[in-house]
């Protein structure tokens, strides 16, 4: 085991936030460098409580991502969700209803808005051994995944808001959103899970 370093977070307005990530030939999932990046992604991700991070996000522009959800200081209301690595992840949605989810993002600091997000999806892809994953994620957790996805294919959260005077600070969503956002966040995780 090697130590893990903490890499640098890209911050919006950085060029590798926009691109395209590349995919991971299968048989390179389970080697050395790709395995020591995803311990530092991992680390990374944990270091600054990110729900999620995408190698594209620390300046790789490869189709991984991780995403942890546990007792997340930035996140108190999202339900908890296993470490999951995903290499070349596909998310399809399996409705075509939306829900409005406030989302914030390591790579745009202080900033927080809404985003509609499928309540339930299919993901699709490779695990960290380069074993097929193909599971079906719902409310708040499928929010997650579609947000993390995004990233991978240049997309940042700001980019899906639907309405620009959702955006604040995460003071202002703290002081007057965040108790009105968690009872609706229940709601959509009573009638979808996760």
């Amino acid at each position: 085991m090697h130590a893990v370093t903490l890499l640098k977070i890209a911050q919006i307005g950085e060029p590798v936030l926009r691109q395209i990530a590349e995919p991971v030939p299968a048989e390179e999932v389970k080697s050395e460098a790709i395995q020591t990046f995803i311990d530092d992604l991992i680390a990374t991700m944990r270091d600054a409580n990110g729900a999620g991070l995408a190698a594209n996000q620390v300046f790789r522009p490869l189709r991984i991502c991780a995403i942890e959800v546990s007792d997340n200081p930035r996140y108190p209301y999202k339900p908890k969700i296993p470490l999951t690595v995903l290499v070349n992840p596909v998310v399809t949605p399996l409705t075509k209803l939306t829900f409005d989810n406030y989302e914030g993002c390591l790579s745009v600091p202080n900033l927080r808005g809404l985003v509609p997000r499928y309540p339930h999806a299919r993901v699709t892809g490779l695990d960290r051994e380069g074993q097929p994953v193909d599971m079906e994620v719902k409310g708040l957790t499928a929010g997650t995944f579609q947000h993390e996805l995004d990233h991978l294919d240049g997309r940042l959260f700001v980019d899906s808001v639907i309405d620009l005077a959702s955006l604040c600070t995460w003071d202002a969503f703290a002081r007057y959103h965040q108790a009105d956002f968690a009872e609706r966040a229940r709601r959509v995780v009573d009638v979808w899970g996760g």
